[in-house]
């Protein structure tokens, strides 16, 4: 169970604010991993009321919360962030690249 914050370091471009043994949370981690990509994850509180470090960085207390700091996006709600994430990261090509060729 989780205790308070803990944050895993692995990517200073994702973010994942996530609460242990939450199936939305979990989509989400499932689709960064198919997709191959580095996030850090921040482990919030349990008790939904004590969940400050979300709710600064993205104005409530729900999770799962998705921070891209390359493209400036916070996001909340699971089915939103996977499709946020298949859009901006699935393809070969990225939404920068895309415009470049246009």
């Amino acid at each position: 169970m989780c205790h308070g914050l803990r944050v895993t370091y692995m990517s200073d471009k994702l973010t994942l604010y996530r609460l242990e043994g939450c199936p939305f949370c979990e989509l989400v981690v499932d689709e960064l991993d198919d997709l191959g990509l580095e996030f850090e994850s921040v482990w919030v509180e349990g008790l939904h009321s004590k969940r400050n470090a979300v709710k600064r960085v993205s104005g409530q207390r729900g999770v799962p919360v998705l921070i891209d700091r390359e493209y400036g996006i916070t996001m909340a709600e699971s089915a939103n962030i996977v499709e946020y994430l298949r859009t901006t990261y699935g393809d070969a090509e990225h939404p920068d690249e895309v415009e470049a060729a246009l």
